[in-house]
């Protein structure tokens, strides 16, 4: 097994509606309450579009049995801007080639990160490989297993049985959502609380990848012995870790389990 697992953290990008519209004297929280206020009555959602969304996080779960690695952490530090924490993720994918996990990743991840790569004029070809040994198998199939999206191959690609990470992570007696979720990030931005974002990420990412660990399992590619292990050895990591968050989910998923 060679996955990464990954999950981004985004606010509204406040410089690019500025450029879209007229916010003269307004100060970036009430351009974000206009741009939210805008959306609402023309879809009737608060939920911006793709290419106006900023990555102020990026969280993985890195996973390689044959070198018995495992290892949780946010890319980059809180100083990076969004330029270089996208450049990190991609040349991780250069040098790693792991299967790719997401929680719609299809549907937001990955298609922010190839907005935001262009406006920042970054370079990342291997990751839109669609020749050779990748002409069936590569990030982009939606059908293929390369990116595993788990949310949509569990909804079947119908987007009718579509559910919410937290929801699916509760019911399998994992910790879920702690403390905050997507609607709140914005806010801790602005509070500058990018540490707390970063950990909120990181406890995400770790609730797709014991989701993942459970599919696995459902569908053979793990067996029972080798799913436990997995397990453990998550467990056995986050016991080791000096961080509250991590030490929060570990006793969250003992009491849920």
């Amino acid at each position: 097994m060679n996955i990464l697992v990954f999950d981004v953290e985004t606010v509204p990008d406040v410089e690019a509606a500025r450029r879209l519209g007229e916010f003269d004297g307004i100060d970036d929280d009430g351009v974000v309450k206009a741009l939210f206020l805008e959306r609402q009555q023309e879809a009737g959602t608060t939920f911006l579009k793709h290419p106006m969304h900023q990555v102020v996080a990026i969280s993985c779960v890195y996973v390689n049995t044959q070198e018995d690695q495992l290892h949780v952490w946010s890319l980059g530090n809180e100083a990076d801007d969004e330029s270089v924490l996208i450049q990190n993720f991609f040349d991780g994918l250069k040098k790693k080639q792991p299967t790719l996990v997401s929680w719609n990743g299809q549907g937001f991840d990955l298609p922010v990160l190839s907005y935001r790569a262009m406006k920042h004029k970054l370079s990342i070809p291997d990751f839109w490989r669609q020749d050779g040994e990748y002409k069936w198998d590569n990030y982009l199939n939606r059908f293929h297993e390369r990116h595993t999206d788990l949310m949509d191959v569990l909804g079947f690609y119908t987007g009718r049985a579509n559910a919410p990470l937290d929801q699916v992570a509760s019911i399998m007696g994992f910790p879920g959502k702690m403390g905050m979720d997507g609607s709140k990030v914005w806010q801790a931005y602005q509070d500058g609380k990018l540490s707390a974002i970063r950990d909120y990420c990181e406890t995400d990412v770790l609730n797709t990848y014991l989701v993942y660990l459970r599919y696995a399992l459902m569908r053979g590619a793990l067996s029972a012995e080798q799913y436990e292990d997995e397990e453990l050895r998550l467990k056995v990591w986050l016991e080791g870790q000096t961080a509250a968050h991590f030490h929060e989910f570990l006793a969250h998923w003992q009491e849920g389990g």
